[in-house]
């Protein structure tokens, strides 16, 4: 029979020692994401792969919100973010830092997920609108565009989700120890 693990097995650390730990060298951005269930999960996706921050931009909503809450489970206390009026205040502030700034859209000329060669760089990924993608503003001050590989009819996948995969390849891949 299959048991879970307990707590104690997991090894979880306290949201105090999530916050002091070693992070990896990336910001997420979200441009304009409407939906604070969306931005939950996205917190908690960013406390699983231990992410530098996340940028709110535009009119994503940003805690402290019961929805938002709802699906971050306590990722909005170990998850540093910020909140920025505009997407390109947010890009702006995180290229000063020395970041560099990827889009994931599907557009031309981009880098398929699978064949990003990414070595631990400080870089900002940005991930747009659930319906109109990133801002085509945005799109022009971006260094590249990773686009996630799909097979079915839809060509489109949750917001939330695609972070996790995204954040997931680069792990799966060996750039993220």
């Amino acid at each position: 029979m299959i048991q879970k693990k307990t707590m104690e097995e997991l090894g979880r650390m306290s949201p105090e020692e999530v916050k002091a730990s070693e992070k990896h060298p990336v910001i997420v951005i979200l441009d304009d994401v409407r939906s604070m269930h969306n931005v939950g999960s996205v917190f908690r996706t960013c406390d699983a792969f231990a992410v530098e921050a996340l940028y709110l931009c535009g009119y994503t909503p940003a805690p402290p919100h019961r929805d938002i809450h709802k699906t971050a489970l306590g990722a909005t206390e170990t998850v540093k973010w910020k909140n920025f009026p505009t997407t390109i205040e947010a890009v702006d502030d995180a290229r000063n830092a020395g970041y560099k700034i990827l889009a994931v859209e599907q557009a031309h000329n981009s880098t398929m997920l699978q064949e990003l060669n990414w070595r631990n760089e400080k870089t900002a990924l940005i991930f747009g609108n659930e319906v109109t993608g990133v801002n085509d503003e945005v799109l022009s001050m971006v260094d590249g565009c990773i686009e996630i590989p799909q097979w079915g009819s839809k060509h489109s996948l949750n917001i939330s989700v695609s972070v996790g995969i995204v954040l997931w390849e680069m792990v799966n891949n060996g750039s993220i120890t």
